[in-house]
This record gives structure tokens, C-alpha cells and sequence, in this order.
């Protein structure tokens, strides 16, 4: 009787699971196997509000696995460590006997010394799995000369000719050997109190509800709040990017495309950090920046209260839901980076905190990308709030709902409380004064 272990990491559903898929096919019997890494929670990396998300995930693949005859095992400790013991206890014998070992590729440096780990323990019988994670494995597509693409539009054009794998069949049984024994996962600290709910079965349900031809109209539309919502389903592996692409491009239209285009942005970002995993807390294009020192300003701006609406608006959100439409990140982050001009990792530490979809690759290249000092071509840009407010909150609800002090201002006067309402804090920088720090900075006076 022949083992494999199929050790979920990002990939925490049984849709389109190439390490699944590949586990069953050979071997007799699959351990479906988790490991709670305390070197998560020691790298700060565990924040409560993913770890409720996760526990959601991992209840919701059990009872996945239970209905085809499996079970998921949990286990706490280093992974290799703790998958070595599995094979023990599976197999019966004290090394593992001839047990394959079946894990999905990742990206971050955090990833990579895993896999280093589990290679010195199982050797030939470790098999990595890519294109699990992201739709085009990094290293796929390259540019002459280099290890990867700096440049968004050409890894994108690269990105959709490059070949893709099937989609892959959820399985329909699972032989699973007995006795072993799991652990639960348990939670800490305070959640934002509106969560979405983790797991496949939440993910597929969102996924077939959502209007994808629709998006190129509303995906900028704060107030519409019609965006598909699946980040956090995709960062922990709920839903194959894969699947989700070939889904939506059935539709053929303008509004898939964008979506479409939305998943390459994902890739070109863990792409850019299989690369260069330093990226993470590093400078990926240094401007020499000698950023601003003030933690007043970066405590009002972690609260949402700036005094500039738009921005507040969309940090309370962040606080309540442990998500925040993507315009917002934008112009919340631009804020934080180019206008008040205080480091970019400041900003970075507080969205990992509470993102539920908390990705160390999207998280901290999109950081860099408004900062300036990663992939974005114009690293001196600078996106105006109030502008940013009036073109994509055109009517103050956005803002009205968010900031519930603001809820008697009508339209646009949502925008600029400091004209009507003395009560709402003054803005941190006068409007006039919106890039100055960033313009003395870096000598484009």
C-alpha cells in the first residue's frame, strides 16, 4: 500500500488542485495535511483577522474531504519537521518508508526556505508543483537577459501567450489512512467585526454570483462596491487563478478581459518577488528617499483621520471589514507615501495587520508601486485626493457611509468638510500644500 501526502499551503481548496490531483495519482492512500508554522506568528505574519479566515478555510476543506471519504490532518510546528512525523505515523515505519511528498510552489522567501527544508528531508520524493498559485509559475516568461519582468506591459503581453495548464477536476474519493491524529487553530487577538466568510464552498458561491462582464464599468466605483471581492480567496487558495481565467475569458468581453488582466497583475507582482524576495522589505528601485518622521500624522492616518474624507473613508473601512476596495488602497496609500511623505513600509505593517487577503507579494510590491520605489514607470506621481474623490465618489456616498459624521453633507461636499463643518478634523496638509514634501524630497522643486 502506497502513501503520498498532499501538503496544502496557498492552495487550501479541492477544485483545480494540481497537488491534490498529483497525490492521488500516485499513491493508494493521500494524507491531506496542513502545518500551523509558529514561524508565521513569529514574523508577525499572523494576523487575527486572516487567522479567522483561515480557520473558516480550513473547517470548510475538511468538511470537503470528508464528503469524498478523506479527512484534512492539522498539525503545529516546522513543516518539514511535521511532515516527516505524518509520513512516519501513515506509513507505519520510522522514517516515512517510501512516501511521497506533493506541495505547491511559492514565491516569497519565507516559501523558498521551506521547500529548501522539506528537500533535505525527502530528497528525490518531494515533488513542487507549480502554476498552483498563480496562473503563469514565475520564471515561466522571461525577458532576454534578465530573471524577470521590471515592466508590467510587456510581462503582460508575454503573460498572454504564455501556454496554461488544463483545469483540473475536483476528486471524487479519497482513501485516507486512519489514526492520525490533528490539532485545532486557535485564535487570538481582535477581529474587524464584518469578516467575510472563509472557505471554497464561500469562494465558488461569490465567484458564480458575481456579474464579471460588468466590471470594466464598476471596478473604479467606490460607492457601487461591485468589484468581485475574491483576494482573499485567491491569496489562500480557495480558487484556482487558473480556473478563475479560463472561467472568465468564456465570456469574451470587456469586462473579463479587465479581470483577466487583473490576474497577470497578480503574477507579475510573485513573479517579481520569486526573484527578489528582499523586495518584501526592501527598496525594489531605490530613490534615496529620507522619508518624513511623524507619528502623529502616521496614527491619524492609521484611525482615518486625516481630515481628508476620501482617505478616512477608506482606512475605517479597512478596520471594519479587513478589506478595502482597490481605488482606495490607491489613493489611501498614495497619501501615506506621497503626500505626507512617511515610508511606505509604515503603511505596508498596517494593512498586513488586517487584510484578510494579506499578501506579502501583492501587499508589498503594490506599496512600492505607489511609493515609487518599485515597478511603476513614473515614480513620481502623485494621485490627489480630492481630485481622486470627486472622479470616483462623484456623489459623497462612498464617503457618507464610511464616515458617518459627514452624513448630513450632500454630494461633493462630503469631500471638503473644512468649508462647511468645523467639527471634522483639519486636514493634516493644507490642499495647497498636497506634494510639496514629496516634490523637496526628491528635487523636483
Amino acid at each position: 500500500m502506497t502513501v503520498s501526502i498532499a501538503l496544502f499551503t496557498q492552495d487550501l481548496r479541492l477544485h483545480d488542485n494540481p497537488v491534490l490531483h498529483a497525490a492521488r495519482a500516485a499513491a493508494d492512500r493521500v494524507v491531506p495535511l496542513f502545518v500551523l508554522d509558529p514561524a508565521v506568528e513569529d514574523a508577525g505574519f499572523a494576523a487575527p483577522n486572516r487567522q479567522a479566515f483561515l480557520a473558516d478555510c480550513l473547517t470548510d476543506l475538511d468538511a470537503s474531504l470528508r464528503r469524498i471519504g478523506s479527512r484534512l490532518t492539522v498539525r503545529r510546528g516546522e513543516p518539514a519537521e511535521q511532515t516527516a512525523r505524518v509520513a512516519a505515523e501513515a506509513t507505519g515505519t520510522e522514517a516515512g518508508g517510501a512516501a511521497t511528498v506533493h506541495v505547491a510552489a511559492g514565491v516569497s522567501g519565507f516559501a523558498q526556505r521551506r521547500e529548501a527544508r522539506l528537500r533535505a528531508l525527502f530528497g528525490d520524493r518531494l515533488h513542487v508543483h507549480d502554476a498552483s498559485v498563480t496562473v503563469v509559475p514565475p520564471g515561466r516568461i522571461t525577458p532576454a537577459g534578465r530573471d524577470h519582468y521590471a515592466v508590467f506591459t510587456p510581462y503582460h503581453r508575454a503573460w498572454q501567450q504564455a501556454p496554461r495548464r488544463t483545469v483540473l477536476r475536483a476528486p471524487r474519493a479519497l482513501d485516507t489512512p486512519g489514526g492520525l491524529g490533528s490539532e485545532n487553530l486557535v485564535l487570538t487577538g481582535p477581529l474587524s467585526p464584518a469578516l467575510p466568510p472563509g472557505g471554497e464552498t464561500a469562494a465558488r458561491a461569490r465567484w458564480r454570483r458575481w456579474d464579471v462582464d460588468a466590471y470594466t464599468e464598476v471596478h473604479d466605483d467606490l460607492a457601487a462596491d461591485a468589484t468581485s471581492r475574491l483576494s482573499p480567496y485567491l491569496h489562500f487558495g480557495c480558487l484556482s487563478p487558473t480556473e478563475l481565467a479560463e472561467r472568465a475569458l468564456r465570456h469574451d468581453g470587456e469586462g473579463a478581459q479587465a479581470f483577466v488582466r487583473q490576474l497577470a497583475w497578480r503574477d507579475f507582482h510573485h513573479q517579481v518577488l520569486a526573484a527578489r524576495p528582499d523586495a518584501a522589505h526592501r527598496d525594489y528601485r531605490t530613490r534615496d528617499d529620507h522619508w518624513h518622521r511623524d507619528e502623529r500624522e502616521a496614527e491619524a492616518w492609521r484611525q482615518g483621520r486625516t481630515g481628508y474624507p476620501i482617505v478616512d473613508a477608506g482606512m475605517r473601512q479597512l478596520a471594519e471589514e479587513g478589506w478595502m476596495h482597490n481605488r482606495a488602497r490607491l489613493l489611501t496609500a498614495g497619501f501615506l507615501a506621497k503626500n505626507l511623505y512617511l515610508d511606505w513600509r509604515i503603511g505596508a505593517a498596517h494593512f498586513l495587520s488586517l487584510l484578510v487577503d494579506g499578501d506579502v507579494a501583492d501587499n508589498q510590491l503594490n506599496w512600492q508601486w505607489v511609493a515609487g520605489t518599485g515597478t511603476d514607470t513614473r515614480p513620481n506621481r502623485v494621485l490627489n485626493p480630492l481630485r481622486q474623490a470627486d472622479r470616483y465618489d462623484p456623489d459623497g456616498a462612498y464617503v457618507r457611509r464610511w464616515v458617518p459624521e459627514l452624513a448630513h453633507l450632500p454630494g461633493r461636499a462630503a469631500h471638503r468638510p473644512w468649508l462647511l463643518d468645523a467639527d471634522y478634523p483639519a486636514p493634516l496638509i493644507p490642499p495647497d500644500a498636497l506634494t510639496d514634501r514629496l516634490r523637496h524630497a526628491r528635487g523636483l522643486d
